[in-house]
C-alpha cells in the first residue's frame, strides 16, 4: 500500500511524458535500492571504522562529481 504522499507523486508523474516517467522511475528505483542498503548497513552491529569508510566514500564521490543534487528534499 502506498502512502498518501507517494500516491500523490505517482499521480503527478502520470501526467508527464513516458520518457520522463521512465527517467523518474530509474532514479526512484536507485534511491530505493540505496536506502535499502543504508538501512541494512545501519541495522548491523557497527564499529566506527565502517561508518568512517562510508563517509570517506561519500566525500570522494561528491568531490569526483559522482553525486546528484537533490532539489526540494525534505532532508536539506
Amino acid at each position: 500500500m502506498l502512502s498518501t504522499l507517494l500516491s500523490k507523486a505517482v499521480q503527478k508523474a502520470q501526467e508527464l511524458p513516458e520518457a520522463i516517467q521512465d527517467e523518474l522511475a530509474e532514479q526512484f528505483i536507485e534511491d530505493i535500492e540505496n536506502e535499502i542498503k543504508w538501512q541494512e548497513t545501519l541495522s548491523k552491529p557497527q564499529d566506527s571504522l565502517i561508518l568512517k569508510e562510508l563517509a570517506q566514500k561519500a566525500i570522494a564521490d561528491s568531490e569526483n562529481g559522482q553525486t546528484k543534487e537533490k532539489r526540494d528534499s525534505p532532508f536539506f
